[in-house]
């Protein structure tokens, strides 16, 4: 039975050095965001401020990755989140919306930081800087509604919201 035990373990600790050598793709560019949401809408410094340390690291196209992201199996882990978190919204590819996604967009902002579904809990908790204090969330709740109102104020309301 030690023998076998002995084995599976040999087995695990080759598979881990193994994995080390396949690295998924990091979300970081070079390129300036050209299509990022404050080129159409003014963004607060104080905001921007909420944003980059809680929402840009799985909403934008850069992630600022912290040093176990080059463990794997963790760097597939996320990875996978930082492709789902922008597949949902991407703050540096924003402008590139439609009106409708734009504006339904900063809905789910505001409904998500409501229910304090968002930032996420397994982020918030090796990221201490992202977990918001109410007066944050209710700055990033304000700035939402504030995108949306000036939505409102240059678009027809049926451009910007499905009939039911």
């Amino acid at each position: 039975m030690k023998q076998i035990a002995k084995k599976i373990g040999v087995v695990l600790v080759l598979a881990l050095i193994v994995i080390q050598f396949f690295r998924p793709e990091k979300n970081i560019t070079t390129q300036p965001a050209t299509t990022h949401i404050s080129k159409l809408y003014t963004v607060p410094a104080d905001v921007e401020q909420i944003l980059v340390n809680a929402c840009y690291d799985c909403h934008s196209n850069n992630t600022v990755y912290p040093w176990y992201s080059n463990i794997q199996p963790v760097a597939w882990w996320l990875a996978d989140h930082v492709e789902d978190g922008k597949k949902h919204l991407n703050f540096d590819t924003y402008t590139t919306y439609n009106l409708r996604r734009q504006y339904h967009k900063m809905e789910e902002v505001v409904e998500q930081v409501e229910a304090n579904e968002m930032p996420m809990k397994s982020y918030k908790l090796a990221h201490s800087n992202a977990r918001l204090t109410d007066a944050q969330k209710q700055l990033l709740i304000n700035w939402a509604n504030s995108v949306m109102n000036t939505m409102k104020a240059q678009y027809p309301i049926d451009s910007l919201v499905k009939k039911r």
